[in-house]
This record gives C-alpha cells, sequence and structure tokens, in this order.
C-alpha cells in the first residue's frame, strides 16, 4: 500500500523531495524529516497550496487508506499533499510537525500518536500562522486545532446499538462481552458509550436524551466494577477484555472472556479488527449459533464479508477514511480558498453514522478497497 502512495505522491510533489524518518514516497529512517518545498503557484499565477499531512502510522490499511484519501481529494482540488509517517513515535511526529512548520507549509493535519504529547507541535504551529486540523484520533482539548475530522464516535455506536437491540426477543436477557482497544482512549470510550446508549435506548424505549444518561451511568458503573447492568433494559456488559485494537489481540481476550463466561449470547466492541479476532475465538468455541456479534467502528471489508454471509457478525459502524479524507479536503478548501472564519467550524466535523447489516451492506462493500 505504501508504494501506492509513492506513486500518488511523485506525480503531485512534481519533482519535489520528501524524505527523512517518515515518508510518503521514501523509505523511512530514523531521523528528522525533510519535506522540500514546492512550488506555490502555476503559470496561470494561481497559488498552489501546500498541505502536510502528520500521519501517526501507515502501517495498517485504515491509516494507508487514510492517507491515501487526502492526497487523491488534495489532487483534485488543486493541492498538494505530503505526508510524513511518524511510526507510531511521538519523536518522529515532532520531527514531521518542526519540519512542516520551517517550510511553511499553508496547511497541516495531525492524526496524533499521543493525545496530549502532539499539543505542544500543534501550538508551535498555529504561533506560526499555520492552520492545523485534527483527523481521525482525537486531540486534546487544549489543543489549538482549527477542528477535529472523524466519523461520529458515539453516534455510530448508538445506531448499531439500536439495531442490536432489535435482534433479541425483550424477554431474553443481553448478556454482552466487551472488547475495547486499550485503557484511556477517549474514542474508544466514546464508542462504547454509543453501543451502551443504543442497547439502552433500544431495549427500554426512552428518549435519546434519556438513554445517554444512562449510558454514562452504566459506563461508569463498568469502570467502578469491571461489569455492568442495567435491569430495566435487561442489558449486562459481564467483562470488558483489551485487544490493542487488533485481529491477534482480539483473538486471545475473547478466549479468555469465554472461559469465565461461557453463557454470553453477544459481544460488542471498539473496532472491526479485534472482533473478527474475537469471532474466531467464538467459532473456535463452538457457539457461533449463541453470540451475535456487533462493532462500532469501522466499516472493514473483512467484517463487511462476514455481514454479507448472514453470519454471526452483524454489525458495524461506518468509519470510511476515504470518506474522512474528503470531509478535512472539503474543510481546507475552505479555509485557504474561500476565506473562511476559523472559528465557523466547531469543535468537531464528523461524516454521517451508519449501522452497516445485512440489509446495506451491499451499498458500502467495496472488492477492491484496500481497508
Amino acid at each position: 500500500m505504501k508504494k501506492l502512495l509513492a506513486a500518488i505522491l511523485t506525480v503531485i510533489m512534481a519533482g519535489s523531495m520528501v524524505t527523512g524518518c517518515a515518508s510518503s514516497s521514501t523509505a523511512s529512517s530514523s531521523g528528522g524529516a525533510s519535506a522540500q518545498p514546492t512550488a506555490t503557484s502555476h503559470a496561470s499565477g494561481k497559488k498552489t497550496f501546500k498541505i502536510g499531512f502528520a500521519q501517526k502510522t501507515l502501517e495498517n490499511e485504515f491509516q494507508t487508506a487514510l492517507a491515501n484519501g487526502l492526497v487523491e481529494a488534495g489532487k483534485a482540488k488543486g493541492f498538494e499533499v505530503t505526508v510524513l509517517d511518524a511510526k507510531n513515535k511521538i519523536e518522529n511526529e515532532q520531527k514531521n510537525m518542526e519540519t512542516f512548520i520551517s517550510q511553511h507549509y499553508d496547511l497541516i493535519f495531525i492524526n496524533v500518536v499521543d493525545t496530549q504529547a502532539a499539543t505542544l507541535s500543534i501550538e508551535e504551529a498555529t504561533n506560526a500562522g499555520i492552520p492545523v486540523i485534527g483527523i481521525d484520533s482525537h486531540v486534546d482539548k487544549s489543543a489549538p486545532v482549527v477542528t477535529s475530522i472523524s466519523a461520529p464516535d458515539r453516534a455510530n455506536g448508538r445506531v448499531v446499538g439500536l439495531y442490536g437491540a432489535k435482534q433479541y426477543d425483550k424477554a431474553t436477557k443481553i448478556s454482552a462481552a466487551l472488547l475495547s482497544g486499550n485503557k484511556g482512549n477517549p474514542g474508544g470510550q466514546d464508542r462504547r458509550v454509543g453501543l451502551f446508549c443504543g442497547f439502552l435506548e433500544g431495549r427500554i424505549g426512552c428518549t435519546e436524551e434519556e438513554a445517554w444518561k444512562l449510558a454514562e451511568a452504566f459506563e461508569q458503573q463498568l469502570t467502578d466494577k469491571g461489569k455492568a447492568f442495567n435491569e430495566k433494559a435487561n442489558f449486562e456488559v459481564v467483562a470488558q477484555g483489551w485487544g490493542n485494537w487488533t485481529t491477534d489481540e482480539g483473538l486471545p481476550a475473547m478466549e479468555d472472556i469465554l472461559v469465565a463466561n461461557p453463557n454470553i449470547n453477544c459481544t460488542i466492541g471498539e473496532n472491526d479488527s479485534m472482533l473478527i479476532g474475537a469471532k474466531k475465538a467464538i467459532e473456535n468455541a463452538g457457539k457461533l449459533n449463541q453470540i451475535k456479534i456487533f462493532a462500532a467502528a469501522d466499516g472493514m471489508k473483512g467484517a463487511l464479508e462476514l455481514i454479507k454471509q448472514d453470519s454471526a457478525y452483524k454489525a458495524t459502524g461506518l468509519n470510511s477514511p476515504t470518506l474522512v479524507a474528503k470531509k478535512g479536503i472539503e474543510v481546507a478548501a475552505k479555509l485557504l480558498v474561500e476565506g473562511a472564519d476559523k472559528k465557523s467550524f466547531g469543535a468537531t466535523v464528523n461524516t454521517d453514522p451508519v449501522c452497516i447489516n445485512k440489509d446495506n451492506v451491499g451499498t458500502f462493500y467495496d472488492p477492491n478497497a484496500i481497508f
């Protein structure tokens, strides 16, 4: 996938060189980053805007697709987009941001390695007059970004939870296991609270506002006790496992939960990768007919294929890297071309919440997608 991104950048950079600790067009190293400035105007005299993308990693399909999406959507607008890969290291991210600042880029997107550690670099760019937009990962609330662009974690979780609630008879107790990414991750928390909201709202029949309050209380109960139960909804989470967002770690996390909780009938989680691993563990335990699976995100191809098969994997939330990238470039164009007020976007800009299930999966499945 990196080769595809490199080819795209070679064309759009018009001979520019990108070298150093991480680059979309060259091999990475452990040293600093250098993205040589490109021409800032066409022969027509029209300004060409330079956009930097400080990407936390290019080591998985989602992040590669996000980078590709920014490059391609930027090219369609006449922007030159340079991607620097931090390889999930804070020090690399800092160097990459310094590169974009020192070479006077017009705008920077950042997908942060660490929520708090990136704040200083964002402040330095802002002080240099360069607008910064968070994309995909959550930035710290104190970071002076124009806005943050992502799929709607809470809203996606809610619509998946609403769908999940309908998959069980009202008299049936939903006894669920939860797979989370890593502790303290705000995006993961939003996704699971969204799932709780949807299940509680769907089971109780309360208003959305009431359901959010109940979901927050459910989350607190889970934090305090390691499990949670809402009697009126007849819905419980009996265990929370940590799968570090990956299939490889989702599988053993689910195995451990099944040993201690063999009678669960539901598994929910914060992304598809972990739940694909969980499905394998459930299959190995011979419980595919017993346990239904619901993911708050991401709508990755492997999950959609399972949904198409009408398997135990019932639904996932849409977190399309291509759509997020397009939304990002739309905001960039409003800032750079239309001169929009930086304060006009609000704290977040989201794509639309979507629950992908057997009834609509054909609309979203792309056999040629890399993610």
